[in-house]
């Protein structure tokens, strides 16, 4: 769902982003969620999947979502087979957030796909979609900002801040985030999929 126009619907006084019959709707799942899932103990995977299937999000039953996940919008959250998201991940997900297979997300990072228009009058919200690769790792407390494409293979270190794609099999790290070298596993038979701790 595309944000409201800024013209329109103020938001630096303070009016919503978003129509009332989506405010309603995250409302009610961040009530289910902070009752029966966020908490929940760390073994029960498929209760938490189920759960957010139940409020539109596509996950595979293989996916791995810990405790203290934050999901924005269940619809716009897509996680592949054996994909992973850390304790304390945060999916800001005003727009599409996908994951591929044994893609992980570790703890604290967030994924952030919400923005303004800082050169609009009207401080309009953008929305763009992140896309995580196969076998790519985001680390512990790092960020990705709206529009980012993960290659597949690729990871972004620790507390690291991505704005831009980040190319296959590569390692980044930093603020911003730049490239140190490819990854050397890429080329070894048997290697992947990786099952990395999250």
């Amino acid at each position: 769902m595309k944000p409201l126009d800024a013209k329109t619907s103020d938001p630096r006084l303070g009016a919503p982003s978003f129509p009332l019959g989506h405010r309603l709707f995250r409302l009610a799942w961040n009530l289910v969620w902070r009752l029966f899932g966020r908490w929940t103990p760390v073994p029960l995977f498929a209760w938490r999947r189920f759960l957010l299937r139940r409020f539109g999000a596509r996950i595979d039953r293989t996916a791995r979502i810990y405790p203290g996940v934050e999901v924005w919008y269940p619809p716009n959250l897509a996680l592949a087979a054996y994909s992973c998201l850390g304790s304390g991940v945060n999916c800001y997900c005003m727009d599409r957030i996908e994951l591929g297979t044994h893609a992980i997300v570790s703890q604290g990072a967030h994924l952030c796909t919400g923005t303004h228009d800082v050169d609009d009058a009207n401080f309009q919200l953008l929305t763009r979609p992140i896309v995580v690769g196969a076998n790519a790792w985001i680390a512990t407390e790092a960020f990705v900002g709206p529009g980012v494409t993960v290659g597949e293979g690729a990871v972004l270190g620790a507390r690291a801040v991505a704005f831009r794609n980040l190319d296959p099999w590569t390692i980044y790290a930093g603020s911003p985030a730049r490239r140190l070298r490819r990854r050397l596993e890429q080329d070894k038979p048997g290697i992947f999929p990786v099952r990395l701790n999250s």
